[in-house]
């Protein structure tokens, strides 16, 4: 899809269509939706970027509680997001082993109980070690350091959903 055509766009269609863009958060969409047209798909990932960095802190907990764990439960039961699916099966996460997926569910479960939040990175050049490498070093944040990393990488995975999905 063009950057044109997103411009182009009905506000319905503009936030039918990059509503995932942050995951199961279409009000990122709906913020920047009358700031168009943008003069580029850089601009447009700020202008989003920007949305979430205004919003409160209800609303950004709330998208970072809309990412699934990584290999958890969601995505051996087939349920999570095509992006999130293609995005986890890039890194090998749809390929782990028994113990593999045990030593995910712990870490999982370790990070949830410390922050409230599921561990959010953005898998893409990432393989399994490096995410469990990344799993322990962050682990050990305080809150507000891992509450702005994690946002931070859900910028990052936006900006790589948007260049899939928009060409300028």
């Amino acid at each position: 899809m063009r950057l044109s055509d997103i411009n182009g766009m009905s506000e319905e269609s503009f936030v039918s269509t990059l509503g995932g863009i942050f995951e199961h958060s279409p009000w990122v969409a709906e913020a920047v939706a009358g700031q168009r047209p943008f003069a580029s798909v850089q601009a447009l990932h700020d202008a989003m970027v920007h949305a979430v960095s205004l919003a409160d802190d209800e609303h950004k907990l709330a998208l970072l509680r809309a990412h699934p764990d990584l290999a958890g439960k969601l995505a051996r039961a087939g349920s999570l997001t095509s992006s999130s699916r293609s995005e986890q099966k890039g890194a090998g996460l749809d390929q782990l082993s028994e113990e593999e997926y045990a030593r995910f569910d712990a870490v999982n479960r370790t990070y949830r109980e410390k922050f409230g939040i599921p561990f959010i990175i953005a898998v893409k050049g990432h393989d399994r070690l490096s995410i469990l490498a990344a799993f322990e070093t962050r682990v050990e944040n305080d809150f507000e350091t891992e509450k702005r990393t994690a946002l931070a990488q859900v910028a990052r995975i936006a900006r790589l959903r948007l260049e899939a999905l928009v060409a300028e």
